[in-house]
């Protein structure tokens, strides 16, 4: 396994000290020891292409290496930077990536949604035209410093691959300190004891998915159907935009989270300007990629309000007390019109939760009238 100081430490004596990336489950354990680390400066964006992006900005100006962290199923949104401003052929630039790698062949059977990207992604690399090794435990630096070496001399982009639990456990513990008295699962248990059978839930990869499914087993609560983005993250509104535009008989409700809001949040221009009377956008926010670690997603400098109705939203609701449920769920599902509903939530996670199964069988419930 690898020790994330130790590996932190020998990245700086190649004087790599600056990150920025997408956080994800596979690095959150070096993520939380990154945070803390004082020598290094770390930047979280909003999606993977931003962050090579933001590292080649950092090359231009400093000179230095930068390093890049991300998710194998977010190498595709990364591709666009890299072979049109990294690649050797346009401007070479040279930087690290962590590939947090979901699906790996080597590592035990991983979820349905990783598998695919896990098989080719040590082939994207190579068509992307970049070395990469796999980092095991501490023993393999000495094979990552020849990366960086090569790196730095062709100026060149490289990666080294992570997979799933590699990394000791940190000891450092990324939490909501905010106090908010509601939490995500008693929100969509209220809002499926009151939604109509005839609408639609188009809800966003994580927790959202597997609680949102959990209830629905546990309680019986049957109204209404579901489509968990197990994947995809970033894309639930603009999928729900488009089944809402196309099913304008029923209310679709888009179940978001802050950090998949943030990732492409271009989306929200297309749901407004389509303007689906029938659309209802749900940003569950406790402002942090929790399902991944817990690091912030800087959501609290944004006036949502202010954002929704200035790009085209209809109107705005606002929820973050477990005694006004009743009231702003009512209110949000009889409004006719695109609108947007801002629930600040907790952090609590329920125990045991399991994750959706048989993806063509929800994929075909969805569908069927």
């Amino acid at each position: 396994m690898i020790d994330s100081k130790n590996l932190i430490k020998y990245l700086g004596k190649k004087n790599i000290n600056f990150y920025t990336g997408v956080p994800d489950s596979v690095t959150k354990e070096f993520l939380n020891e990154l945070d803390s680390d004082k020598k290094c400066e770390n930047i979280i964006t909003t999606n993977e292409g931003s962050a090579i992006s933001f590292a080649a900005g950092y090359y231009l100006a400093k000179k230095n290496i930068p390093c890049v962290y991300l998710q194998n199923s977010g190498l595709g949104n990364a591709v666009n930077p890299l072979t049109s401003i990294c690649h050797k052929k346009v401007y070479s630039i040279p930087l690290l990536i962590i590939i947090g790698w979901r699906g790996s062949p080597y590592s035990p059977k991983d979820e349905p949604q990783h598998e695919v990207m896990g098989r080719i992604t040590r082939e994207m690399l190579r068509l992307l035209n970049i070395k990469n090794c796999i980092l095991r435990s501490d023993k393999d630096f000495t094979k990552l410093g020849k990366l960086i070496n090569f790196s730095r001399k062709n100026k060149a982009p490289v990666a080294c691959l992570v997979e799933n639990n590699q990394f000791f456990k940190s000891k450092k513990d990324l939490k909501n300190k905010k106090k908010l008295n509601l939490s995500r699962y008693e929100f969509i248990e209220s809002l499926l004891k009151k939604i109509k059978k005839n609408t639609y839930i188009v809800s966003t990869t994580g927790y959202t998915s597997r609680e949102l499914n959990q209830i629905r087993r546990d309680l019986n609560l049957e109204k209404g159907k579901d489509f968990y983005m197990v994947g995809g993250m970033g894309h639930a509104s603009i999928l729900a935009s488009s089944f809402a535009m196309n099913k304008k008989k029923s209310n679709i409700i888009c179940l978001d989270g802050d950090g998949s809001f943030l990732m492409h949040m271009g989306s929200l221009l297309t749901n407004a300007r389509l303007n689906n009377k029938n659309f209802k956008h749900v940003v569950l926010n406790n402002f942090t990629h929790q399902s991944v670690g817990g690091q912030r997603t800087y959501m609290e400098m944004i006036n949502l309000k202010k954002l929704s109705q200035s790009i085209g939203y209809k109107k705005y609701f606002y929820l973050d007390k477990k005694d006004k449920i009743e009231t702003a769920i009512k209110k949000f599902l009889t409004f006719k019109g695109t609108s947007l509903l801002e629930v600040k939530i907790n952090s609590f996670v329920p125990k045991n939760l399991t994750r959706p199964k048989s993806f063509e069988i929800i994929k075909n419930k969805f569908m069927k009238k």
